[in-house]
């Protein structure tokens, strides 16, 4: 998808992290922008941004885990714009801790926000998109934690390996159309994912549930922490390509080989 300029984008979490880079780098290339948010002050903020240096945008107060609220914001992308040509599935949260000490709640909170959010947009947006007949593409922020497993990221693994799955079937499902779809997989990139409970509904918990890295376990992460914008760069790139996965961090390429080559293994080992 090689032109950008006047066409449309929606991005879920655009109010902050990786959602706000990517939506001032499209907005550089001359898109306009359909910006939803769970968060009302931070999404005001970045509404304001972009109607001061002369963007077409609207803002969404948006829980992505509610299908309803997801089909109303197509339905005010396209009464703004009269269509919309890359959606960006963005919206994420995490919980940390083993497998074992999760509580119902966290796996059904992170579910519903990290899975269903993408499933909700792909199944509001995806239809229109390819009923316009014209060019578009779809990007869905899954992690590297959806390509290789993370100890004390379990639920969050299993969310995001649900993305890079559904990323991956959508990207063949499309060929032969005007649509593409990419997967982003960044290590660490510097957002306030690691402050999701913020956000965190009582009927799941709320901040009650919030267990903490202690510092060790801050130290063992893998890979240099991103800046945001350099992660928007690389979302630019493979709308522009149609690349399917989009990946931030050379430092992730080993362990994704050692992933591979234990399952290659396994071949061996058979009867």
């Amino acid at each position: 998808m090689e032109e950008l300029n006047g066409r449309v984008a929606v991005i879920t979490g655009g109010a902050s992290g990786i959602g706000l880079a990517t939506a001032r780098r499209l907005a550089d290339e001359g898109m306009k922008l359909v910006l939803a948010d769970i968060e009302q002050g931070a999404l005001d903020e970045a509404v304001a941004e972009f109607e001061a240096r002369g963007t077409p945008v609207v803002g969404v107060r948006t829980d992505v885990g509610d299908r309803s609220q997801v089909q109303a914001l197509a339905g005010t992308a396209w009464d703004a714009f009269g269509g919309v040509h890359v959606l960006f599935n963005n919206a994420g949260v995490a919980v940390y801790g083993p497998v074992q000490e999760m509580r119902h709640e966290d796996w059904e909170w992170s579910i519903r926000v990290n899975l269903w959010g993408v499933i909700h947009g792909i199944e509001a947006f995806v239809p229109r998109m390819l009923a316009q007949g014209e060019e578009g593409h779809v990007v869905s922020t899954a992690s590297f934690a959806g390509l290789v497993p993370n100890s004390g990221l379990g639920v969050y693994c299993v969310t995001k390996y649900g993305v890079v799955a559904l990323s991956e079937c959508l990207y063949r499902d499309l060929r032969g159309t005007k649509l593409s779809a990419s997967v982003l997989c960044p290590m660490l990139v510097r957002t306030k994912i690691g402050d999701s409970a913020r956000n965190r509904p009582a009927e799941f918990g709320g901040n009650a549930f919030v267990r903490k890295r202690n510092q060790e376990e801050q130290e063992s992460l893998r890979g240099r922490i991103l800046e945001a914008p350099e992660a928007a760069e690389r979302v630019l790139r493979a709308i522009r390509r149609q690349e399917l996965y989009i990946i931030t961090h050379d430092e992730s390429r080993e362990y994704v080989r050692r992933r591979f080559e234990r399952i290659d293994r396994s071949f061996e080992a058979a009867p």
